[in-house]
């Protein structure tokens, strides 16, 4: 038997594999009715939480998981477009037995996912996305069936917008304001693109948008968070303050200084960590990291006396390491950043917020805040590959990584895995110097192409 949930959900093509209405559908209905036996109050009818962004495939499996969950007696609220964390803090604001996200955050159009929150704006437990995966795969879902009368219903939430809006504002320092601060936001035709410039201008900060106008195709497409170009020339071309890319469900946060620069996520972690420091806010003294940090975010955060952990990529990973070592502040280079002390989940807007409010707090430009940390080059490349064998089961790549590190020495490292959620192997090498660093990533490389491409 396969397997459906990967390291974030379901996810695939649009209308293939599992990203058919049938399949998602039938996932609805395993949702439900786990809903129904572990999550719901006796007594009471269970309630879902239903958001998406704004890809063209969206309709189609919001209908297909509606009818699917509804079948189950389970009723559905339904949000529209909108950004995932929104979803989580929704989910547990309404008190609702869970919440659904359709999207597949940073990828194509072309890609559509399911994300799963418990009721208490968490990700759902492994063991009961296992429990939802087998109820579809054995078809043991098929044979349960509530009567007509005890169907459910549907409905549209029209204040969950301003929920949200509210929420995030709400993060931001007491009495400060963004007044007379000009901001640039890429909202990468993605589930931010109503919510973000509200936010930010109800907060006074004089707003300039680009990537605001999806159409169901452009979600992510050169824009965002993986591709700033558009938000770098912006940003110079206002003599704006700041520039804030959300990626297409608004879970992730990059940003660009006044200069034109973009800040990976590693340096924004660093920002907020060491402002967390400064003021008695760094829980345990300690930030959680991914094994995908730049080696200049530890050197960074040593020198500052602060203590790192490091978990598995993937924010779930992240969120598991912080929540059994008491830490307050984690992410990912990605730009993915959980500020646990406000939110349950990584959150793009609250991240930037965040980062806003210790520019205001500093008086600092970004450029002089991202000076905390030295990023050492670092290349990563993606090779698309037709199967996913263990990496240290391959002779040739592991002769290959080994003559990488005994170069590399200390001053370096590498790092070869798979992506959880595309048939994807990244490749990423850190070392000295830009040119060396290239010249290692690109033979690793081709090593894996020859191999496994």
């Amino acid at each position: 038997m396969g397997k459906l949930f990967g390291t974030d959900g379901v996810r695939g093509m649009a209308n293939e594999g599992d990203m058919t209405a049938e399949m998602v559908l039938q996932i609805g209905r395993a949702t439900a009715y786990t809903c129904k036996e572990h999550h719901a109050e006796k007594g009471t009818r269970p309630r879902i939480i239903i958001g998406k962004d704004t890809r063209l495939s969206g309709y189609m499996l919001e209908n297909a998981l509606t009818a699917g969950i509804t079948s189950m007696g389970v009723d559905v609220l339904l949000l529209g477009p909108i950004p995932t964390p929104a979803v989580a803090f929704i989910t547990q604001s309404m008190r609702a037995d869970a919440g659904i996200v359709i999207s597949a955050s940073h990828n194509p159009y072309f890609d559509n996912g399911i994300k799963i929150f418990a009721r208490t704006g968490y990700k759902l437990a492994d063991e009961l996305e296992e429990e939802i995966e087998d109820l579809v795969l054995t078809g043991r879902i098929n044979n349960i069936r509530p009567v007509a009368q005890e169907v459910g219903k549907a409905r549209r939430i029209d204040d969950a917008m301003g929920r949200y809006i509210e929420f995030c504002k709400n993060t931001f320092p007491d009495g400060k304001t963004l007044d007379g601060m000009k901001v640039v936001l890429d909202c990468s035709n993605g589930a931010t693109y109503k919510c973000a410039p509200l936010i930010f201008s109800e907060l006074g900060a004089d707003v300039a948008t680009i990537h605001a106008e999806p159409n169901g195709t452009n979600i992510n497409d050169d824009c965002g968070s993986q591709h700033t170009q558009d938000l770098r020339t912006k940003v110079k071309g206002l003599n704006a303050d700041v520039g804030l890319a959300f990626d297409g469900d608004g879970d992730r946060l990059i940003a660009v200084d006044e200069k034109g620069k973009e800040l990976t996520g590693d340096q924004i972690i660093a920002i907020c960590t060491k402002h967390y420091k400064d003021n008695g806010l760094l829980k345990n003294n300690l930030v959680v990291g991914t094994v995908m940090s730049n080696i200049g975010f530890h050197v960074a955060l040593k020198e500052l006396g602060i203590e790192t952990e490091v978990s598995d990529v993937g924010d779930r990973c992240v969120l598991e390491l912080m929540q059994e070592k008491d830490a307050v502040l984690g992410g990912e280079d990605s730009g993915h950043i959980i500020f646990h002390n406000y939110h349950t989940t990584g959150d793009g807007i609250v991240s930037a917020l965040q980062l806003l409010g210790i520019m205001r707090e500093t008086g600092k430009p970004l450029s002089s805040l991202a000076a905390v940390m030295d990023v050492f080059p670092q290349v990563l490349i993606n090779v698309d590959v037709s199967e996913k064998p263990p990496i240290p089961e391959i002779g040739k790549l592991q002769e290959a990584i080994a003559e990488a590190e005994a170069e590399l020495a200390d001053k370096g490292r590498v790092l070869i895995r798979y992506s959880g959620t595309q048939p994807m192997c990244r490749v990423m090498v850190e070392g000295p110097t830009q040119e060396q660093t290239n010249e290692i990533a690109k033979r690793l490389a081709n090593v894996v192409k020859a191999t496994i491409g």
